[in-house]
């Protein structure tokens, strides 16, 4: 029961971080079962029939705070799904021993990814005009395919990648890539149980983790609009970096007497993202405070995007 219990907390923090973030609750969640000792092809399995719920609670509430660019979820959701179901069916394939590494490599790399990502200002480039669907339909083939092989993925390669291209607002950019990864979890999820049958899926930690998520997931619609997309990016990437550390120098039979300096090293390359992301975050806010005659200023911009301009006080 107690276990069953942390299952459904870490569910809740995981979408609560991937709602505000658009990305990371496969990621935490598959790193937390995978250092509970959960193989690689179960923990994927698992964790993608819980996002079919929480994915779809977390579309509708996105869907009722104006989040959701109904046009780009189309045109990546579908080669998302087939990239899902083409990387389940590969994982289902390896075995245990083998997939470990891969995985823990998979959500190691996209880990560093975010602390680089979020470390560096977000900005929006409206004047680039329109995602364009040969963007879009490889991006989500390639999304799905990392998603369902490692765990996690779909919002850390689809999410930075809409963002960096500066064509939607943040909040439009989670909300679409939350919304249409309920589809790309119904496909993952089916090509598990096509590779693995229904014993690959553990129930009870589908449940827990289902649980956890449908309680979090309006919360989370509603903080990506107040949360700072740049500290929480940062946070979760150096968690996410450190924990498969572990399985990585495991696998590589790194001597233990340099464990620890590598743990020193990967936790102060954390601390100095982290410090970068502060830094790019107050720098935005400068940039969207303006004294000319008319003393206009506008409140700090968060994972929502910049927030319009309002008259100062007297």
């Amino acid at each position: 029961m107690r276990k069953l219990l942390v299952l459904a907390l870490v569910g809740l923090f995981a979408q609560l971080v991937d709602g505000a973030l658009g990305m990371a609750y496969g990621l935490t969640s598959s790193t937390l079962l995978l250092l509970a000792g959960v193989a690689p092809a179960a923990a994927s399995a698992s964790v993608h029939l819980a996002e079919v719920g929480t994915t779809l609670a977390a579309g509708v509430a996105h869907w009722r705070f104006g989040n959701v660019d109904w046009r780009v979820v189309a045109r990546i959701a579908v080669p998302g799904a087939v990239g899902a179901f083409a990387g389940a069916t590969v994982l289902s394939s390896i075995s245990t021993a083998a997939a470990a590494p891969w995985m823990a490599g998979i959500l190691f790399t996209l880990g560093a990814y975010l602390l680089i990502r979020f470390s560096r200002p977000l900005r929006r480039n409206p004047a680039a005009g329109r995602l364009r669907g040969r963007f879009l339909g490889p991006l989500g083939l390639a999304a799905g395919f990392v998603d369902a092989t490692g765990g996690g993925g779909w919002g850390p390669v689809a999410t930075p990648a809409l963002l960096v291209s500066g064509r939607m607002e943040p909040r439009k950019v989670i909300g679409s890539v939350d919304t249409a990864e309920f589809v790309v979890a119904g496909a993952a999820s089916v090509g598990f149980l096509i590779g693995l049958g229904s014993e690959g899926f553990l129930l009870p930690t589908v449940a827990a983790l289902l649980v956890g998520g449908l309680v979090a997931a309006p919360v989370a619609a509603w903080l990506v609009r107040i949360v700072p997309a740049q500290l929480l990016g940062a946070a979760i990437g150096g968690v996410i970096v450190l924990t498969n550390a572990r399985t990585l120098m495991r696998a590589t039979d790194l001597g233990a007497p340099a464990r620890p300096a590598v743990y020193a090293l990967l936790a102060a390359g954390w601390v100095v993202a982290l410090a970068l992301a502060v830094r790019a975050l107050r720098r935005t806010r400068r940039e969207h405070v303006t004294e000319p005659a008319g003393r206009t200023v506008t409140s700090p911009p968060t994972a929502a995007g910049p927030a319009d301009p309002r008259p100062a006080p007297e």
